[in-house]
């Protein structure tokens, strides 16, 4: 089939956009359907001016499902669906479908230039999830931000300068006392997991990933899956092993004598890699039984304690426990300041008055 010139790229396929210009100056625009007659000569169908009404009339003549009207909001999402969200990161991919699924409820059926500033804070003042209204917005600014270039519409982006609802970051701190009770209930593959969470500073989902294949002339080669950050853990320092080094070794000794030969370090009993159900399932029944332990022992402010402390913590506590500089090239934030604002759980040195 004969490419549609460049004018016609934007419309579904067999569709064709005729443009005149009248003596008086004005455009005149008409839709028609590329399709035969009887006889199988090309006919162009008049399918009017009207582009949405244009794209139902297409859509009855190729028997398909008719397109969302092209100026509601709906139409928008499913192109950003389709276009955008494929080229993002896997876990924003996954936010992006929650936070649609909350916005098509709201917006789905409204006209995207209908849409205003006291609109979307009327959406954000209605929504119960606070924090995650807050990431909803983000999601529907870029997606204005999209339709303006798509020349969906010309009005400025409705979610500039709309009030977001104060955040108040993680502030739970894993003490050595938390960590122990947890560590002494976890079985082995959550044990290595754990340590190397600590030792990595990585995000749960990179731990679980770590492969020896990622192993490369004296570094740990990491890819974070959130923002592609490329890191490299050096695992010897003027000749002197890294904790990482000799926790790998370990690991790699008791993967050997277990005969495992996936290449994934983190695995359950039976070699395979861990999935993140997998290591959520070990990570609350170790912590079940460790606040058991505590209530049983009469400390109960520890047995709350332990059943607040998640798998995620672990990061922020690597990162606590490291000099800021180092935590923040660790973590692979682009600047300190995120790494203080919300890694960073334990208090500044100082010494005592006397």
């Amino acid at each position: 089939m004969r490419q549609k010139s460049i004018a016609n790229r934007d419309l579904p396929p067999r569709m064709i956009r005729r443009c005149r210009t009248r003596k008086s100056g004005k455009t005149w625009i008409s839709y028609y359907y590329n399709g035969r007659d009887a006889q199988g000569k090309r006919k162009e169908i008049p399918l009017g001016a009207d582009l949405d009404q244009a794209k139902v009339e297409w859509a009855r003549l190729e028997r398909r499902a008719p397109p969302k009207p092209s100026h509601l909001l709906g139409s928008l999402f499913d192109r950003y669906v389709k276009e955008i969200i494929p080229t993002k990161g896997l876990r924003t991919q996954s936010d992006n479908m929650k936070e649609l699924k909350q916005l098509r409820k709201a917006f789905e059926k409204a006209p995207i230039d209908s849409i205003t500033p006291q609109v979307v804070a009327q959406y954000r003042d209605a929504r119960t999830a606070k924090v995650r209204a807050n990431r909803e917005i983000a999601l529907l600014s870029h997606m204005f931000t999209i339709a303006r270039e798509w020349g969906l519409t010309n009005n400025a982006n409705p979610c500039f300068g709309v009030r977001r609802n104060k955040e108040k970051p993680r502030d739970y701190y894993a003490g050595d006392v938390v960590w122990n009770a947890v560590y002494a209930e976890a079985v082995q593959e959550l044990k290595d997991a754990m340590n190397l969470a600590y030792l990595t500073g990585q995000r749960p989902a990179d731990v679980l990933k770590v492969a020896v294949t990622d192993l490369n002339s004296g570094f740990l080669m990491v890819k974070q899956g959130k923002t592609e950050k490329k890191l490299r853990l050096r695992l010897e320092n003027d000749g002197v092993q890294s904790a990482l080094s000799v926790f790998i070794d370990d690991l790699q000794q008791r993967r050997a004598l277990g005969g495992i030969k996936t290449s994934t370090l983190i695995t359950n009993t039976s070699g395979l890699r861990m999935s993140q159900q997998m290591l959520r399932n070990r990570w609350d029944e170790a912590r079940e039984r460790a606040a058991i332990n505590a209530a049983a022992d009469g400390d109960s402010p520890l047995a709350v304690m332990i059943r607040q402390f998640q798998f995620k913590d672990i990061r922020p506590k690597a990162a606590s426990e490291i000099e800021l500089t180092h935590a923040s090239r660790l973590l692979g934030h682009s600047t300190e300041d995120i790494t203080k604002k919300v890694y960073r759980r334990v208090g500044e040195i100082v010494n005592p008055t006397k």
